[in-house]
């Protein structure tokens, strides 16, 4: 009789340490998943950082553009 106690506290204890570590490996999954979202939010941002910077050089680009086809045109 003792022995089916003790195996069913077994059974039970493993039990419930499986569920808690199935909590744990949850957490985890989270924590990376999270930690990649900050990474590919910063890629984002210098990509995004970095295609405005191209904008706004060839914005300049077009306005010198513009002011040596006024000057062309002028003469």
């Amino acid at each position: 009789m003792s022995k089916s106690i003790a195996l069913s506290l077994v059974f039970a204890a493993s039990l419930g340490l499986a569920a808690c570590s199935g909590n744990a490996d949850n957490a985890a999954n989270v924590a990376d998943n999270a930690a990649d979202n900050a990474v590919n939010a910063a890629d984002n941002a210098m990509m995004a950082a970095e295609n405005a910077a191209m904008s706004a050089e060839n914005a300049a680009e077009n306005a010198s553009n513009a002011a040596d086809n006024a000057v062309s045109n002028a003469m």
